[in-house]
């Protein structure tokens, strides 16, 4: 089974299980793509519009694997994944099921050693885009599971997003990549959000704000890999920076928000983990030393 046809070199069918928001997205990217497209969703009335786009409606969750050598599923959760999957029965012999339900890494896991048993091979993806920005060039998807059925339906997985790529061979990994991304996301939101507020109460525009500290928010960024690097070598010496330089800052922005009535608590947690670490004897570490507290039982 491949990604186009042996004999036309034409794009080969394709399955989309789970309409909603994203998985419309998907199968639309595929119909614009030129494969034959088959769609399948409990709600039958959310195939109508890309029915009339060209993509055909199946019946059953087993009519719809039967249609192509490429089933993608995208539902709510990855036991309604796999209690999809299972009304297949042994049509998932044989076949690919690429997995964009998001989860936990133990859930897709298991779905993966599920679909082994059942002569499937399986790949399971991660999408960190919305749904408009599926089929875009910059768009991510991490992908993991094994690399010939990556390679053999890449040009099809390209049309989702130009920057998928296969980070693993294990399919759990790309959730992880996803939560690391996204907890990274929410870390420097609330962050910002503390600083918009801070800046709000005093009159100041947030976007003059960032004309004016742009580039210094930018280089937080390029801070990482040395954090990376001082995480994975377990060696947090470090000549510049040291954590305990980064207390009285700390302490002015708490005693600054609570002068001015705004929420401390989101600083004041930075400043308990910074002041925890010096008193432990950490003073001249870099801040990955902090590791130790998100690590500990």
């Amino acid at each position: 089974m491949t990604t186009t046809s042996a004999t036309t070199g034409t794009p080969a069918p394709v399955t989309v299980i789970g309409l909603g928001e994203m998985g419309a997205a998907l199968a639309g990217a595929f119909l614009d793509g030129g494969h034959p497209t088959t769609v399948w969703n409990r709600t039958q009335e959310k195939a109508d519009a890309l029915v009339a786009k060209g993509a055909r409606r199946a019946a059953t969750v087993r009519d719809a694997v039967e249609a192509g050598p490429l089933v993608i599923v995208n539902v709510k959760g990855n036991a309604v994944a796999r209690e999809l999957l299972e009304s297949a029965g042994d049509a998932l012999t044989g076949r690919a099921v690429v997995n964009l339900t998001d989860g936990t890494s133990a859930e897709v896991r298991d779905v993966a050693r599920w679909a082994a048993g059942q002569g499937a091979e399986y790949l399971h993806g991660q999408i960190m885009t919305i749904a408009p920005a599926i089929g875009h060039p910059d768009a991510v998807v991490f992908y993991g599971g094994a690399s010939t059925v990556y390679d053999r339906h890449h040009a099809a997985l390209r049309l989702l997003g130009g920057r998928g790529s296969l980070i693993a061979d294990d399919p759990g990994v790309p959730v992880l990549y996803g939560m690391a991304v996204h907890g990274t996301m929410w870390g420097t939101l609330n962050g910002f959000l503390h600083a918009a507020a801070l800046l709000s109460d005093e009159g100041i525009e947030v976007g003059r704000f960032l004309e004016h500290a742009g580039a210094s928010v930018s280089a937080l960024v390029a801070f990482l890999p040395s954090i990376a690097e001082a995480v994975d070598r377990d060696d947090h010496a470090v000549e510049y920076g040291a954590l305990k330089h980064h207390l009285p800052s700390l302490e002015d922005l708490v005693r600054e928000s609570r002068a001015r009535g705004i929420d401390d608590e989101f600083p004041g947690y930075t400043l308990d983990l910074v002041a925890k670490a010096v008193d432990e004897g950490h003073a001249d570490d870099n801040y990955s030393r902090l590791i130790e507290h998100f690590t500990r039982p």
